[in-house]
């Protein structure tokens, strides 16, 4: 997701999307570690979007 689509969304539903997006990361770290994971950058695309999504919890929360 863009960053403008995740500003629209509610802390809950971010916080609900940061969950979703661990639970992908967990499921490639073990694919990675059983070597089926074809594409390595998609578990730094996902670390990135994780750190994307506590990011914009976080300037939620601030205000």
């Amino acid at each position: 997701m863009k960053t403008t689509e995740l500003r629209e969304l509610t802390v809950a539903e971010l916080q609900k999307k940061a969950a979703e997006l661990r639970r992908e990361l967990l499921t490639l770290r073990i694919q990675r570690a059983n070597q089926q994971l074809k594409n390595l950058l998609k578990i730094r695309e996902v670390r990135r979007a994780i750190a994307r999504v506590l990011t914009i919890i976080k300037q939620k929360g601030d205000k």
